[in-house]
This record gives C-alpha cells, sequence and structure tokens, in this order.
C-alpha cells in the first residue's frame, strides 16, 4: 500500500518536488521551528496568554513547537501543540529544596481573524521528557475503529480518490504535503466514524461527506458549536401558556414567509444568536406582517453577558435586545463573525421585544404552540451532524444525550416523511449542508434534547 504524501501526489492533490534551485517554501503547517512565519503570531499569542498574571521569574519559555492551520474565509484557526518549559525554583522563601525545570505539553487553538488572535482552548500538563514525540505519527494513529474488523486492501486509494472530490468540491488548499497528508488522514478517519453512526442511526439520515469532513471533532466542536449551553442554565423565564387545541398534522413557516434565508455563522460559535435572531425575525412577522432579516452581530458586540465566538445563551440575548432597545436589521448591522466594539444605534433598530418565555418540554405541545406562534429557538446535542447530509435524523440516545446540548438553531416546522415524524430545523451553517442548510430531527422521542431549551421571544 503506498503511504499517503505519494498517494496524495499521484492523484494531483500535492505538488511535485520543487527543484533544487528555486527558492524554498515557507514552512508548512507542521513546522516544529518557531521560525516558521505560519506558526510565529499564533505561537506568540498564546504563550503571552498563558503568561498573562505571572510573576517575570514563573514564566514559562517555548522549547518546541508543532501546528496545523485550517482557513475559511478571513479567518484561521491553529491547532499547536507547543513544550513549555517552567523555570527551577531556586528561592527559598517559596521552596524548601531546588527543585528542577519542569516540561509541560500543551494543546492551544487560537483564531486569527485580519490580524487579531482569539485563545479558544488551552489544554496542558506535565509530560515525560523521555517518551517520544509525535512527529511521526502514521494513519493508523488518526484511525480509532469502533471495532477491529480490517480495512479493505485498497481503502487507501479509495480514500484518496475521495478525498480528491471533497478538496475540489470545497475548494480546499493546504500549506504543505504534510497539512495535506495530515488532513487525509483526519478525512479518512471520519469517513469510517461517519459509517459507524449511520449504521446506528434509527431515522432515514445519511451521513457522509460535508464541507466538515477534515476537521477533527476537535476543531469541529471548539469552532462551530456552543460548549456554554450545557454549562449554564441562563436567566429563568416565565413559562409560556401552553395552547388547548391539538396541533395541525404538520406545519411549515417557510411556506409562509415567516422564515428568512439560511445564514452562516462561519468559524465562531455564535448560533445562540442566530437562534434568537430567527424567531424574533419570525415573532415580528406574525405581529407586525414584515420579514427583516436582523443582525446577529449586534449581539455579539453588545450583549456583553455572553461570550461572542465562544458561545452563549438565548435566555441572555432576549435579555440583551430588551436592554438594548432593539435590533438593527443585517443590512445596518453586518455580519463580521468576530467580536468587535458595539456600534448599536438605537435609532437604527428596526424591531424590538417586550419579553421572553419558556416553552414547554412536551413535543406535542411544542408543535401546538409552533403552529400558532411561529419558529421556536431551541437548543440541541449536535451528535453526528457534522456528517449529516440529508434525511431525518435518529441517533440513539446514549449517543445523543439530551443533557450534553451544544447547537443553537430553529424550530421551523414539523411533519413526517414515509410515516417518519419530524421537526424541520433552520441551522446557521449555509446552504451547503444538510438539506439547503435545514436539519431533519426525529419528533416525538426527545431525540437530541430539542425539547429541553425551546423558548421565544414575545412582541405586543
Amino acid at each position: 500500500m503506498a503511504p499517503w504524501p505519494q498517494l496524495l501526489l499521484l492523484l494531483g492533490l500535492l505538488p511535485a518536488a520543487a527543484p533544487a534551485s528555486s527558492k524554498p517554501r515557507a514552512a508548512g503547517a507542521q513546522a516544529w521551528e518557531l521560525a516558521s512565519p505560519e506558526l510565529r503570531e499564533p505561537v506568540r499569542f498564546a504563550l503571552e496568554m498563558y503568561n498573562r498574571g505571572r510573576a517575570a521569574g514563573t514564566r514559562v519559555a517555548l522549547e518546541a513547537v508543532r501546528g496545523r492551520v485550517r482557513r475559511a474565509g478571513r479567518g484561521s484557526l491553529y491547532s499547536l501543540k507547543a513544550t513549555l518549559v517552567e523555570p527551577p525554583c531556586n528561592d527559598p522563601t517559596v521552596c524548601q529544596l531546588p527543585v528542577s525545570k519542569k516540561t509541560l505539553l500543551c494543546s492551544f487553538e487560537v483564531l486569527d481573524e485580519l490580524g487579531k488572535h482569539m485563545l479558544l482552548r488551552r489544554d496542558c500538563g506535565p509530560v515525560d521528557t523521555k517518551s517520544t514525540d509525535d512527529k511521526n505519527e502514521t494513519f493508523s494513529s488518526f484511525l480509532p475503529l469502533l471495532n477491529k474488523d480490517p480495512l479493505p486492501q485498497d481503502f487507501s486509494v479509495k480514500m484518496a480518490s475521495i478525498f480528491k472530490d471533497f478538496v475540489t468540491t470545497y475548494n480546499r488548499t493546504y500549506d504543505s504535503k504534510e497539512e495535506a497528508s495530515w488532513r487525509m488522514s483526519v478525512f479518512a478517519s471520519n469517513m469510517v466514524r461517519a459509517q459507524k453512526i449511520q449504521a446506528l442511526d434509527r431515522g432515514t439520515a445519511q451521513y457522509g461527506v460535508t464541507k466538515f469532513s477534515d476537521l477533527t471533532e476537535e476543531e469541529f466542536r471548539t469552532v462551530y458549536l456552543n460548549p456554554l449551553l450545557k454549562d449554564a442554565p441562563g436567566r429563568s423565564r416565565r413559562l409560556a401558556q401552553p395552547g388547548t387545541s391539538a396541533p395541525p398534522p404538520q406545519w411549515d413557516w417557510r411556506n409562509k414567509g415567516a422564515v428568512t434565508d439560511v445564514k452562516d455563522q462561519g468559524m465562531c460559535g455564535s448560533c445562540w444568536a442566530f437562534s434568537v435572531t430567527g424567531n424574533v425575525e419570525g415573532q415580528w412577522f406574525l405581529r407586525r406582517g414584515t420579514l427583516l432579516s436582523l443582525s446577529e452581530q449586534e449581539l455579539l458586540d453588545c450583549d456583553k453577558t455572553d461570550k461572542a465566538c465562544l458561545g452563549g445563551l438565548p435566555s441572555n440575548a432576549y435579555s440583551a435586545i430588551r436592554n438594548l432597545g432593539g435590533l438593527e436589521t443585517e443590512d445596518d448591522y453586518s455580519y463580521r463573525g468576530r467580536l468587535q466594539t458595539c456600534s448599536f444605534s438605537a435609532e437604527k433598530a428596526k424591531v424590538y421585544i417586550n419579553d421572553s418565555v419558556e416553552l414547554s418540554k412536551n413535543e406535542q405541545k411544542l408543535a401546538a404552540w409552533l403552529a400558532k406562534n411561529g419558529p421556536i429557538s431551541v437548543a440541541i446535542n449536535a451528535f453526528g451532524m457534522q456528517f449529516y447530509r440529508h434525511g431525518i435524523s435518529h441517533p440513539l440516545r446514549p449517543l445523543c444525550s439530551p443533557w450534553l446540548i451544544d447547537h443553537a438553531v430553529l424550530l421551523v416546522g414539523y411533519g413526517n416523511r414515509s410515516a417518519t415524524p419530524f421537526w424541520a430545523i433552520k441551522n446557521s451553517w449555509g446552504t451547503d449542508w444538510g438539506e439547503e442548510g435545514y436539519y431533519y430531527l426525529h419528533r416525538g422521542s426527545g431525540a437530541c434534547g430539542v425539547n429541553i431549551m425551546a423558548s421565544s421571544a414575545v412582541i405586543d
């Protein structure tokens, strides 16, 4: 079986080796030397964040680093592995005996948006300096199969061909052979994982290649999901009065003019803002008869309780809208996908809300409320969504726990496909994901916690 770099080269995914006389290319995303222009600024920023607040004699120094980068739009996400060295303790007022230096292995996630850096993750722990590093990692180390079935002999060749199609379809570019080889190994591992998810799904969903297929699970969660949803209860709100009538057999607010086009949150964990603006857009349409595309960027910049691209809660967002005095439109306050200085203008606000309410956890009552009152902000466990293509998703409950919700979305309708009940869910990952930007989830079983955090704005 040919090694991955050779397969990539044969399939045209990598450039041929440059002649000896050509100028050396900038160090790739997997370079270990700090001198790499690709790594210098994100590494410097990560080290600065680590040492912030430390006294001069206790700051760590960088020993070695390597990294990988993924680009989307105007942003770059750097995944760094760094070896840091703490200085020895020789101060008799602090330690009774001299202590040798301590080596740490750290993983950092640094987001670079137009030259501005943000530390998304920092995990550090002591490392055995005698252990071997992972510069010689092979494809098998990135392929955690759920069973011991052997892979077919032509697996790598077939996977390389599929990966080539993926690179073409989603216009991927990689900076080096090492980066492309690494991304292909991640892609192959993800395809095996998607097959396992497919085999265990009880619905009609199809899982496979998506625009997120070259991301590790950790990268995907760090950039596109919202960990605050499962960690914080948010503000308490009054419970909406449930309807007394049974819901219609099906309903879809997209057909009734209450839903704007699918949007794209980009490399920013701002799903909470998109979920809330989608709800408010629908509420305003039902109360005032006008559908306006509202500004998520206003919430990222001006909601000081939530964490912008690092996550937030719909309950906090409703309060922010009330306190600010309303929402501007997307045209007046356009989306940038990163935290900026708040520039909200009350004079430009086109929409306001009076209150917000929690909704019933009973899905029958949720359907009745939706049909009568408009799209609903909900939060779900995003298990499997990295590889979702189409159909009705119905993961096993242990795999998609309702207590591990990490993504906010918008319920816009419900119905049945071939006797399988579903919720129609507007997502915020663009129209090149899912069913033209929509996700369909099993209805009536509390799948993935869809009924746990349902809410809506109130407009009088």
